[in-house]
């Protein structure tokens, strides 16, 4: 017989976690206008908001922090983490910052002016807000596979080469700054870009002169899914995959809270020293001084052993396999979600799941709501809401995919937690029908609602 697949780690400290009752529930999240974010940790049973920052560090990354140098200028630390982004990530030139949209805050304060188009693969919502926020505009060129739920494309998260090459065709040369491809494309579903459409997207932006930038907040995991889904790399070390497929970027950002397998931390690396000096005027400003850049040389030393422990294959097969366990339950009660099932989360279609609540109502965020109201489980809505309104009608943006998003910590829940997920879905299944009405806008934001927004209930 066959051995069964176990985790690849031992449980070495636990956190308690309190179950509340569903008369609880109601309360804190009307108190809580109806906004997942505004809930307070010991509110939520089981947490699957988002996997940045959330997940367990091992106890090398622990025993790392304890020798951090947290020397102003010069650290240890920082060398640490500069020889790793090297080693595994190609590139000779890096800024650390305090997490991934710092990131994009600087290198955008370089690179994006009034004016500009930034093409990409379904930008998320702080590289949009950074984007928009410049008054620029981000172009989705992503395949039209990947807005289709049921379609078994390995690699959803693909740039369609076409709609790449019209914007590139279209705008002048000093319209188009870069194009930003996401590893893995987190608004369509965690799904990941395939080495030869990576290639691809290289040679004909080297064509046009634009600059290539690797969102890559979930590269290992993009890395996984090339040897596990692209001919030719099935016998390639995930080393040697991460090593090719950052050496058709020229720049990245990094959200350290993922694939870092960190609680903070982020960075810039590039390959042009001109880039990395002009990004240097702005990290300086914005995060702090280039060898620490808003990050404690403890966190930059746990980043290091982060990076290292991401790419090794049996902490990948553990990471990948307990999202797919949640996504086939949940497919085996026929509940709607994007195929296959991607690496860090299980997206629910939550227009399939919810028929008879109208979009202007926010049909993912009902369903988060219902979900928390259900068992205590707390998710994010990937929808009308994050998509915010255009910023020149100033009206809503309906998006092809309205996803409830449940993002699973690394190393944080066994798959016991993983069941209470899909029973509490099922249940709501059951009872789809009864659910008619969502919710509507009483206070938002300009930019980026979704995290401050405050609902109120439709009867």
């Amino acid at each position: 017989m066959e051995l069964p697949f176990a985790e690849s780690y031992r449980i070495k400290m636990v956190e308690p976690i309190f179950k509340s009752t569903r008369e609880q529930r109601e309360q804190w999240i009307k108190d809580a206008h109806y906004n997942l974010f505004n809930l307070k940790s010991e509110q939520v049973y089981i947490d699957l908001l988002t996997d940045s920052g959330t997940g367990a560090m091992s106890h090398n990354q622990w025993a790392a922090m304890m020798t951090g140098d947290e020397s102003y200028a010069g650290s240890s630390s920082y060398y640490n983490l500069k020889n790793a982004i090297r080693d595994i990530l190609g590139f000779e030139y890096f800024l650390p910052t305090h997490q991934g949209r710092a990131a994009e805050n600087v290198l955008f304060s370089v690179l994006v002016k009034p004016g500009n188009v930034v093409p990409g693969n379904s930008h998320f919502d702080t590289t949009k807000g950074h984007i928009e926020y410049r008054s620029a505009s981000a172009i989705d060129c992503t395949i039209d596979e990947a807005f289709d739920t049921e379609s078994l494309h390995p690699f959803k998260g693909n740039i369609d080469l076409e709609k790449l090459e019209s914007v590139y065709s279209t705008y002048q040369h000093d319209e188009i700054p870069m194009v930003i491809v996401t590893l893995t494309c987190n608004t369509s579903g965690g799904q990941p870009v395939s080495m030869q459409n990576l290639k691809d997207v290289s040679r004909l932006s080297k064509k046009y002169g634009i600059k290539v930038v690797f969102d890559s907040a979930r590269f290992a995991e993009n890395a996984w899914f090339i040897k596990e889904r692209e001919p030719g790399y099935e016998e390639k070390s995930i080393r040697e995959i991460v090593a090719e497929m950052f050496s058709y970027a020229d720049a990245m950002t990094m959200s350290s809270k993922k694939d870092g397998i960190v609680n903070i931390g982020g960075f810039i690396a590039m390959k042009d020293e001109e880039l990395f000096q002009n990004a240097s005027v702005f990290n300086i400003m914005y995060e702090g001084f280039n060898t620490y850049g808003g990050m404690a040389g403890r966190d930059m030393n746990a980043l290091s052993v982060g990076l290292n422990e991401v790419t090794d294959e049996h902490y990948l097969e553990n990471r990948v396999k307990q999202v797919e366990y949640l996504g086939n339950r949940l497919m085996e009660w026929g509940i709607p979600v994007q195929k296959p099932i991607g690496g860090h989360a299980v997206f629910v279609d939550a227009r399939k799941f919810l028929k008879h609540v109208p979009k202007e109502e926010y049909i993912a965020q009902t369903l988060a709501i219902e979900l928390y109201l259900e068992a205590g489980v707390r998710g994010v809505e990937v929808g009308t809401l994050l998509a915010d309104r255009d910023p020149k009608s100033g009206e809503n943006r309906f998006p092809k995919l309205e996803m409830l998003r449940l993002a699973i910590p690394r190393r944080t829940y066994t798959n016991n937690h993983m069941d209470v997920v899909a029973v509490a879905l099922k249940n709501i299944f059951d009872r789809r029908e009864k659910i008619v009405h969502g919710f509507r806008i009483e206070k938002e934001a300009p930019i980026m609602r979704h995290f401050t927004v405050e609902l109120e209930r439709i009867d």
